[in-house]
């Protein structure tokens, strides 16, 4: 019975996801209950409102962003492409507006606070191991302790996404390049890299 529960529920995020992703807040429970191929009532029944299925969907998306983010930048070669192979993961997909939504929907529904809290600790506890494994093992001198350097990426990259949902438009490569720079600035002790880095 528990799997089954587990099945259900995995079921109606991935739905979720989607219908967020295409609409937004404005997708209803019957139409991702439908997507899900369950009652609506049971949409209700794992999640309660709307809006906590939005939370925990973006909250899942974000998460799974992360682990993409970080294999994207396994073969770089330097910190900068390092940096750039980051922010291009983040900035290219559409986990960061949504959950940027969330993390906005939680000040009106204040219940939902504590996901998108955890969410953020997780990111930066993930994200902070990630830097110091990654920049250790190959000799790379980061600007501060790596605790930071999360907290800073990720700042970057949402403010990034809040200014794209705000104008409307998609995330360009000027917009990448620019918060490949910032990110690298914050990252980076450039005193400490080789020329050409």
């Amino acid at each position: 019975m528990y799997r089954v529960g587990q099945q259900t529920r995995r079921a109606i995020l991935d739905a979720a996801a989607a219908a967020f992703a295409a609409r937004g807040i404005a997708a209803s429970k019957s139409e991702i209950a439908e997507d899900a191929g369950v009652l609506p009532s049971q949409v209700g029944y794992y999640f309660g409102t709307k809006e906590a299925l939005f939370v925990e969907a973006a909250c899942r998306e974000v998460l799974h962003l992360a682990s993409a983010v970080e294999q994207a930048a396994v073969r770089a070669r330097s910190p900068r492409a390092y940096v750039r192979a980051l922010v291009a993961a983040a900035l290219e997909s559409p986990a960061l507006p949504f959950f940027a939504e969330a993390t906005l929907l939680v000040r009106a529904h204040p219940a939902q606070r504590e996901r998108v809290a955890e969410t953020f600790d997780r990111l930066h506890a993930e994200g902070e191991r990630a830097v110091a494994a990654n920049f250790a093992a190959r000799g790379w001198n980061l600007r501060a302790p790596a605790a930071h350097q999360p907290r800073a990426f990720w700042a970057v990259v949402l403010g990034c996404s809040l200014e794209g949902l705000a104008r409307g438009a998609s995330i360009g490569p000027a917009a990448v390049e620019r918060s490949v720079d910032l990110v690298y600035e914050l990252y980076v002790d450039p005193a400490a890299e080789p020329a050409g880095a």
